[in-house]
């Protein structure tokens, strides 16, 4: 059976950690002579990068694996990052609502889930809902990675 997905390792700094951090993440497999890759993840802490998104990665040899370079070409996808502030607030309440507007997310821990926002989802919906709970301070969240797309459905509400 040919290999279709590699392992890659992103590094990069995470602002919500305050530290340089190393995530391996799994991507589809495009041209392995060019080391053109397909994300197949959501990122946790992520570069600036979405699922979807189209990215060049060399093999290194001090880590024995193929490490992102560069993003060649953007999805159109969102990737946004919250964080639950209130203790014993079930999350999944949250990540429920986002689902039901085609929003998939990924969870770390009890208190942080990183969600996808594909490009044909209008954001200002994921932004209402994200905002309501920040109001109510039983979450914060950050958009690390926001693609054009998704700064224009803001702008047009």
């Amino acid at each position: 059976m040919a290999e279709t997905h590699k392992k890659i390792l992103f590094k990069y700094y995470s602002t919500y950690l305050e530290e340089i951090v190393s995530e391996t993440m799994w991507a589809e497999i495009i041209d392995l002579e060019k080391g053109y890759f397909k994300l197949d993840n959501i990122p946790f802490f992520g570069p600036l990068i979405a699922t979807d998104d189209i990215f060049r990665a060399e093999y290194d040899e001090n880590e024995k694996v193929f490490m992102h370079k560069e993003t060649i070409e953007n999805s159109g996808n969102s990737i946004v990052q919250v964080l639950v502030l209130e203790e014993g607030f079930d999350k999944e309440i949250i990540r429920e609502k986002l689902k039901t507007i085609n929003c998939v997310s990924e969870v770390l821990n009890d208190t942080f889930f990183a969600v996808e926002i594909v490009r044909n989802t209008d954001y200002s919906l994921v932004k209402s809902i994200l905002d309501e709970y920040e109001s109510l301070a039983v979450i914060e969240f950050a958009e690390p990675c926001l693609s054009d797309k998704h700064r224009t459905d803001l702008l047009k509400n």
